[in-house]
């Protein structure tokens, strides 16, 4: 045991930052598996550089990943850390802005050499100039001490100061009391075929927790407690993970075999890797030479009665803008995820954003509507996929879910449901004639509609005597036949619309989060800013002000009761992480003053922000009732 005396705190947040190369995000993320084991609550959020090769040491090339944990509920991977690892001068200049005065700086010295210190612009080491007074900083040998460590290893030194990753990880496991069995049946699982890497990696880890047992450089070692949580089974995911698995639920809840017709793309690709390991539950995953082969790969599994899914960005959804175009024309199931990026063009692929809304919304010719939900948290992709795959089956209709950068790549405690406790979805697909013609014989009508849902019939090639037209050229109503008649194109047209409109009659009512009932001010979120409203609406809750919060799931059609709920409150506020989309619409539609607080700067918000968008508001309305 320790000497070193122990201090318990309620939360943390620790940034660790380095270069591309520095392992940074494999630290983080076995830093955050080891934190979850103990019970914390935990929200992450990796960062990484848009340059596949930048140079080394350099501004552009740092990655870095944040985890917030906790004995408490928490929503966002916090707004500053309170520690940072930083594992070279790059890395400390390109977080240094973000830290708060006394924040702990635990830096590599051995990497602050003249020549790094030139590449970013510093005159003289911040670590020994007194720059960084206001801070507690550890300036430690990382690489030395990692290369001494493995000094009995039949490796380069360079193969050597990679493993000094683990060694940061092991000193800072010790300082947070964290067990590291964990990561060491990782590494046994990752290098096992490798056996000298393996225990290299090994030998640094508890080297740097040793380190942490011997030194006097920290006087002090900390220890967060267990987060009261649900009783379950947990584990830790990502959003791309969640909308993986979320999917492979949403498949056999259905009955329907899986197909992704798929084209990389940052930051959806992990989605295609992730369900390209599960063939063993019958997914069939299709990785396309471009996003239009790819977009009609998934609908042309749709047209055989499969589930057809496909994946993308903001750019790739425009070059799909067609074929959804076919699907709304053919009504067909499909089920599109955007993971949203920084735009325009190639913008920032590695950032978040949520500015593909309207395009989600419109971006097709014709009126061509189309079901858009919105996933909050990571672990709410799960739900989300389940969400979209019901409707599109239900109403046969493309869906658009809309995930972004922050969601997909950060991560949270998920409590696994029970199968039993997952929604059924019933897919009906016809079998036989549905109408008789004039002189009674039977006949299939495919777009004789449901008089519930206006669906039409899901008729799968090659059944006997469901032979049918389909393609992009319109139909006539019933039949099917070509049509080029006005009164039946205006028909058509009204008809899909009220489709999509049908599905709010199957939605609750908004949930509002308003405890006393009498706030003033309503803060209103979609996608991502979930957590970021969540933890400011907190923070103004807990100075005794009051103030209402609600959170939408469907954006197209938006809930039923949406206007009255927005009627109700004197101000409405809309944060969205981009130029004010959601409030343009909401505007045109509901002819309430929204008023929209906008940000793109490719990071999510942060709680302090909006609590004190919120306070502002609320001494403005105080003002205008004195």
């Amino acid at each position: 045991m320790s000497s070193t005396p122990l201090q318990k705190l309620e939360r943390v947040v620790i940034r660790f930052a380095g270069d591309s190369g520095d392992g940074m995000q494999l630290t983080g993320d076995r830093f955050t598996s080891d934190t979850a084991a103990l019970g914390n609550d935990l929200s992450t959020l990796p960062n990484f550089p848009a340059e596949i090769r930048a140079p080394q040491g350099t501004l552009p090339g740092v990655s870095s990943f944040q985890v917030h944990f906790a004995d408490h509920d928490i929503a966002t991977p916090g707004d500053a850390p309170d520690v940072l690892v930083a594992m070279n001068p790059a890395a400390l200049k390109a977080n240094l802005r973000d830290l708060p005065e006394g924040a702990t700086i635990i830096a590599d010295k051995d990497e602050f050499t003249k020549r790094n210190l030139a590449k970013v612009g510093y005159a003289a080491s911040p670590l020994e100039d007194g720059s960084l007074a206001s801070y507690h900083l550890h300036a430690l040998p990382l690489t030395s001490m990692t290369v001494d460590a493995l000094a009995d290893f039949d490796l380069t030194r360079k193969d050597k100061q990679r493993a000094k990753n683990m060694l940061a990880l092991g000193l800072l496991s010790w300082l947070y009391s964290r067990d590291t069995s964990g990561t060491e049946a990782f590494l046994r699982a990752k290098f096992g075929a490798a056996p000298e890497v393996l225990e290299a990696n090994l030998v640094a880890l508890r080297a740097g927790h040793a380190y942490g047992e011997t030194t006097e450089d920290f006087a002090v070692r900390y220890e967060v407690a267990p987060a009261p949580l649900p009783a379950g089974t947990y584990r830790t995911i990502t959003g791309n993970q969640a909308l993986a698995m979320g999917l492979v639920a949403a498949a056999h809840r259905s009955g329907l075999p899986l197909v992704l017709g798929s084209y990389p793309i940052t930051p959806a690709s992990d989605i295609l890797h992730q369900l390209s390991a599960m063939k063993s539950h019958g997914v069939m995953t299709l990785q396309a030479e471009d996003e239009i082969a790819a977009v009609g790969m998934a609908l042309g599994a749709s047209f055989g009665g499969r589930l057809g899914v496909t994946t993308t960005s903001g750019p790739g959804l425009a070059l799909k803008s067609e074929t959804i175009g076919l699907a709304v024309s053919t009504e067909l199931p499909l089920v599109i995820i955007d993971v949203q990026r920084g735009g325009p063009s190639t913008g920032l692929p590695t950032k978040t954003e949520q500015s593909d809304l309207l395009q989600a919304m419109y971006g097709r010719n014709g009126e061509s509507p189309v079901a858009v939900v919105a996933a909050q948290s990571p672990s709410d992709c799960f739900d989300a996929a389940l969400e979209a795959v019901r409707i599109a089956t239900t109403y046969r209709t493309p869906v658009i879910l809309l995930s972004d950068g922050y969601l997909a790549n950060g991560s949270e405690p998920w409590r696994v449901p029970s199968p039993a406790d997952l929604p059924t979805l019933e897919v009906t697909q016809a079998t036989e004639p549905n109408d008789v013609d004039a002189d009674g014989n039977p006949v299939f009508h495919p777009y004789l509609r449901d008089e519930e849902t206006l669906a039409r019939p899901w008729a799968i090639p090659g059944t006997p005597g469901l032979e049918h037209r389909i393609g992009g050229i319109e139909k006539a109503d019933i039949t099917g036949h070509i049509s080029y008649d006005p009164a039946n194109h205006d028909r058509m047209v009204r008809l899909r619309q009220a489709k999509i409109d049908r599905i709010a009659d199957t939605l609750p009512p908004l949930e509002v989060d308003d405890p006393t009932g009498d706030a003033r001010v309503l803060i209103l979120g979609w996608g991502s800013t979930y957590g970021p409203i969540a933890a400011a609406t907190r923070l103004v809750r807990a100075t005794g002000a009051k103030v209402a919060r609600a959170h939408l799931r469907h954006l197209n059609p938006l809930p039923a009761d949406l206007g009255e709920v927005l009627r109700r409150y004197d101000r409405v506020l809309l944060p969205e992480m981009n130029l004010g989309q959601l409030a343009l619409i909401l505007r045109a539609r509901h002819l309430v003053d929204v008023r929209s607080h906008t940000a793109v700067r490719g990071l999510p918000f942060t709680a302090v922000e909006l609590a004190q968008l919120l306070h502002e508001n609320l001494l403005e309305l105080e003002g205008d009732h004195a």
